[in-house]
């Protein structure tokens, strides 16, 4: 109980009771409040501070659970980035080929994702296993995405297999008996006119003027340039499947641009037109815009007797001209 504050009073010679105001009250019980209450905000600090309480035990609890979530899950993306890079591997070295279809070149694919994409993550306790995970996240969706589009490819091979059989070059552009000399290779060689040294985009495969020059794959003639680069007149056959063929220095051409031929057929006949120091035929393998070397498309295993019935073949079916 709270003791009374006195007062003497000289008129009644007594000591009188001096009344507070309420709002003094008020005002000390609101202090005593305050007080108590920021005593107590720091025992709870110190106490929180120093000893491990119930709350931090199950947030700490969590944040461990969480590091364990991620580590499992980077787990599972390192398992699922190995079999997919199997998958590539497998398509780039077996499915691909067999098809004669390229490596699948997508822009970007293989590029990182800027940093910016992860910002919200920065500045954590966890920000280095938050983001390493997510980035391996992201390189296996690339590389999903990657091996989707490559199979979409392939599946639309396979379903045109035949088609696609006739129409890669894949037979000798000439007669193997008519062939003189030695095959001038294709790369870099030096030239036979200029003397210098630069990149050859061919074969060169020597012969007699009026040789006859056959169409290695089914397709259609797509122009026949009259002297370009100094080709001299030239035949080139688009193969469809992202294939070319160029039949160059011919002394007669024997189609139109337009017509659609087949494999061993008639095209045109061995010359020296253009730049050329003698009669031979230079023969190109173009794919997907990019010369290739042609002897990686002659079906060595051919024989003469299986190069002649092609030729038979080819002569009794042409096709006529758009």
């Amino acid at each position: 109980m709270a003791k009374n504050r006195y007062k003497f009073n000289p008129q009644t010679l007594t000591y009188e009771v001096i009344a507070i105001p309420f709002r003094i009250k008020f005002y000390r019980i609101l202090r005593k409040i305050l007080i108590g209450f920021i005593l107590a905000s720091i025992v709870n600090l110190i106490f929180s501070y120093f000893v491990y309480t119930p709350k931090m035990y199950r947030i700490t609890q969590r944040n461990n659970e969480l590091v364990l979530q991620y580590n499992l899950l980077k787990d599972k993306i390192n398992a699922a980035t190995i079999k997919l890079e199997e998958i590539k591997h497998r398509d780039n070295t077996v499915y691909r080929p067999l098809f004669g279809s390229d490596t699948i070149n997508i822009n970007g694919i293989y590029s990182p994702y800027p940093d910016s994409k992860y910002a919200s993550m920065q500045n954590d306790l966890y920000t280095p296993l938050m983001i390493s995970t997510w980035q391996e996240l992201d390189a296996l969706t690339r590389l999903l995405y990657r091996n989707s589009k490559s199979l979409d490819e392939l599946e639309n091979l396979s379903q045109n297999t035949e088609l696609m059989a006739e129409s890669i070059p894949a037979i000798w552009p000439i007669n193997k008996n008519n062939l003189r000399g030695r095959i001038g290779a294709f790369g870099s060689r030096r030239h036979p006119v200029t003397g210098r040294m630069h990149g050859h985009q061919g074969i060169d495969l020597g012969g007699r003027t009026g040789d006859p020059v056959y169409a290695t794959g089914n397709g259609t003639v797509a122009f026949d340039n009259m002297g370009a680069s100094g080709y001299g007149k030239q035949i080139v056959i688009d193969h469809g499947f992202g294939y070319k063929t160029r039949y160059a220095h011919l002394s007669k051409l024997l189609v139109v641009p337009g017509q659609k031929v087949r494999r061993g057929e008639l095209i045109g006949e061995v010359g020296s037109t253009g730049r050329s120091t003698g009669p031979h035929l230079h023969y190109e393998v173009i794919y997907m815009g990019r010369v290739v070397d042609p002897l990686n498309y002659f079906s060595r295993d051919m024989s003469e007797e299986e190069f002649a019935r092609i030729i038979e073949s080819a002569q009794a079916t042409t096709y006529e001209a758009y």
